[in-house]
């Protein structure tokens, strides 16, 4: 009996230890998921710096690269074969509109034209020889010497003449633009830009000899984007900075500008002009910068505060429980501080400034401790 009672009391010992232990895991659990709770709460509501958009007036400062070429540049090529005989102009002289550059070989030009001259004079001949007869034999049929038949061989003569006389000044034509083809002349009034052959060599037609180019005013092309392009004008001023001429800088003039954007870049080329009237020489490298309008009370976010989600520029708004939603925006002029704001914001609407790589869609923040502006 005694045997029996002492085991009894070490199974119920055993009980009361298992029971205890158990309690104390519950109770070391309940205390452990009570701290991740809190530890969870507390990361549940950030804090972040908070603001609202502001309307101030923006000087959009537009810079640019570029190269200052010639506002005319054309090529002289030679409308037949044949071989340069004299070349009179070298790169770097200044030349007239109309002024001979060079002329090619002439003899078989000047042969075939003197064939073309006299096949037409053969076939003139012929059409007065036509004509003659016809007004002869028109007096004898209406003497009622020769009847309409013989009358109509004579019209059939004279036409023919006139379609021989009309082939064979095509022919003279023909012949005589080639032989004006052996002769190289300027276009325009310009400098010799490039020579690219000399004496004696052979060229086929539509070879280019010479490159010629007018340098009495220069020109720029430079791509404005679409959120700028409202800013700018024909006729507004350019600075050209030129790093080749120790940084000089002359002003010029945007003398035109695309209607139509290219795509899919969204960029309007645009055309600066200046007066050369200092002598500079063309295909330089430059800086242009833009003139513009100033931007008045147009709404303005710090740049810091853009998030971009693949292209998209986009911003965290908090509402006034302070949960966080994202707003894609459609972005005009930036400087180095500020961007319009085209689209996608209020005047009214609170924007996260700082402290966006804690947010997403939905977080909450913390509007007391963002000190957040009225």
């Amino acid at each position: 009996m005694n045997l029996k009672n002492k085991k009894v009391r070490v199974l119920v010992g055993i009980l009361v230890v298992i029971i205890l232990i158990v309690a104390v895991r519950i109770i070391l659990n309940i205390i452990s998921d009570r701290e991740r709770a809190a530890r969870m709460a507390q990361t549940a509501t950030v804090s972040v710096v908070l603001d609202r958009p502001m309307r101030r007036t923006l000087v959009p400062q537009l810079n640019f690269t570029g190269s200052l070429d010639p506002v005319w540049q054309a090529q002289v090529a030679a409308k037949v074969d044949g071989r340069l005989e004299k070349v009179y102009a070298d790169e770097g002289d200044k030349v007239e509109k109309g002024q001979t550059l060079a002329v090619l070989e002439q003899t078989d030009t000047n042969a075939d034209l003197l064939n073309a001259k006299g096949a037409y004079a053969e076939a003139m001949a012929g059409l007065g020889k036509a004509q003659r007869d016809l007004a002869r034999y028109r007096r004898l049929f209406d003497a009622g010497a020769i009847s309409q038949l013989a009358l109509d061989d004579y019209i059939f003569a004279l036409e023919n003449a006139q379609a021989q006389v009309d082939a064979a000044k095509g022919v003279l034509q023909g012949m005589e633009s080639k032989a004006q083809g052996t002769i190289l002349t300027a276009p325009e009034s310009g400098i010799i830009a490039k020579r690219f052959y000399q004496e004696g060599y052979y060229a086929k037609a539509a070879t280019p000899i010479f490159s010629v180019a007018d340098i009495s005013r220069l020109k720029t092309v430079i791509h404005v984007p679409e959120g700028n392009i409202s800013s700018i004008a024909v006729g507004n001023k350019a600075r050209i900075i030129m790093p080749a001429y120790d940084n000089k800088t002359i002003t010029g003039q945007i003398t035109r500008i695309a209607p139509v954007a290219e795509q899919p870049s969204h960029m309007f080329a645009t055309e600066v002009s200046v007066e050369n009237s200092e002598g500079l020489r063309a295909g330089i490298y430059v800086h242009v910068e833009l003139e513009a309008e100033p931007k008045e009370n147009v709404l303005t976010i710090p740049n810091h505060a853009i998030v971009m989600r693949g292209d998209q520029k986009t911003v965290f708004c908090a509402d006034e429980k302070g949960i966080i939603t994202r707003k894609v925006l459609t972005v005009g002029y930036s400087d180095d501080k500020y961007s319009e704001v085209l689209s996608g914001l209020d005047d009214d609407d609170v924007i996260v400034t700082e402290g966006h790589n804690k947010l997403r869609e939905g977080s909450q923040v913390d509007l007391k401790k963002a000190g957040k502006k009225q």
